[in-house]
């Protein structure tokens, strides 16, 4: 009985955030929205732009499953609290009841703190795909590894989420690794969940690639832009803009066309360099680069201000000592430090694989508490 008195406490201190995530969704609105959409998926035109059609449907089920997922937790909640106000009017101890009530708490809290963390993702660009491009820095071949490294992270998390990557620019290191990539993650709020990864991420191990087994530290920049899916209006002056061609290449030819059609621009006034290589003709890498062009400057023009532009793009950081976001130890112990969160992992090889959403929730809570720190919290 002190066990189910126990559980009902807890779940009654839930219903607080409850109560919380359900007003701030404006659940009235997207129910609004959903029979909007369905009646424009009627109409006879909506798949004469697949893409565009494509995007809404997305959107609509996307709505859809938040609503059922809220309206199924309020549900959860009240059947919750009967079955254990039922048992407590019973007076039996029930040891399996009892187990089956905690394990349902369980992944009702779950349930309930995924959807606020993703209740906060409401910046204006939040709910777009992503770019990330990742720089090899300081520390040579070493940091040409540390980029494949990240690059594998990412798209681990990716597979993980059930998001989708294709890379737009491939470029190898020397030796081995990555000199730099450009690659796009499609999802649902794909930048708003990986605005935390943009800065400069270091690593301290013993490199295979030193003879004497000797410790070093290496540093990859991690930039980040949302993928803007509308026609931006914003004007470009053909002559301020320079426009390379080169071979495109790649690991072992799986990643991108290997030919003599890729493209990089670079915006010459703001300094703004871009490249795609994905694409089967010179034609569509300079169309996609251009895109992504007109994004970045668009989002430059709107901000106004590099200093506000920080909230989007994030800060323009050194490649090295002393401007990290994360640090990445995995000699002599293993511990991945978030600088800004305070947020630490002992599981660095999960991290590596993956899991990075603990970092990318304590950093939502972190922006949400006005960039205060979530604690030293260690996820095992």
């Amino acid at each position: 009985m002190v066990i189910l008195d126990q559980m009902k406490v807890e779940l009654s201190n839930l219903r607080g955030t409850l109560d919380e995530v359900t007003g701030s969704l404006d659940l009235d609105s997207k129910k609004k929205m959903i029979e909007e959409l369905s009646r424009e998926m009627e109409e006879p035109t909506f798949w004469d732009d697949a893409e565009k059609a494509n995007k809404k449907t997305r959107n609509l089920k996307n709505m859809q499953d938040l609503v059922a997922e809220v309206e199924g937790l309020h549900k959860q909640y009240d059947d919750m609290m009967d079955l254990i106000d039922l048992q407590n009017e019973e007076g039996v101890d029930d040891d399996d009841m009892a187990a089956e009530i905690r394990s349902e708490l369980d992944q009702f809290e779950d349930t309930l703190e995924k959807i606020r963390i993703s209740n906060l993702l409401n910046g204006p660009y939040d709910k777009y795909d992503v770019i990330l491009r990742l720089n090899a820095g300081a520390g040579g071949t070493e940091a040409c590894d540390w980029a494949s490294m990240l690059y594998r992270m990412y798209t681990r998390w990716a597979e993980r989420k059930g998001f989708s990557t294709e890379v737009l620019d491939y470029l190898d290191g020397d030796e081995a690794g990555i000199k730099s990539v450009t690659f796009q993650i499609s999802g649902t709020n794909a930048y708003g969940l990986l605005k935390s990864e943009h800065g400069v991420h270091r690593l301290v191990r013993i490199s295979p690639f030193n003879a004497q087994a000797k410790r070093q530290t290496s540093f990859v920049s991690c930039d980040i832009m949302p993928d803007i899916e509308e026609d931006v209006d914003i004007d470009i002056n053909p002559d301020d803009l320079r426009i390379d061609t080169y071979r495109s290449s790649g690991a072992g030819g799986q990643h991108i066309n290997k030919t003599s059609s890729a493209v990089r621009i670079t915006h010459i006034p703001t300094g703004v360099v871009v490249a795609c290589q994905n694409e089967r003709s010179q034609f569509q890498n300079k169309d996609k680069a251009m895109q992504m062009l007109k994004a970045k400057l668009f989002i430059m023009k709107q901000e106004e201000q590099a200093a506000k532009l920080a909230g989007i793009r994030g800060e323009v950081m050194d490649n090295a000592w002393g401007s990290q976001i994360r640090s990445y130890v995995l000699q002599p112990y293993t511990m991945v430090n978030d600088t800004r969160t305070g947020f630490k992992a002992s599981n660095a090889d999960g991290v590596l694989d993956g899991d990075l959403d603990p970092f990318i929730n304590a950093y939502l809570k972190w922006l949400a508490t006005g960039g205060k720190p979530v604690g030293d919290t260690e996820e095992e």
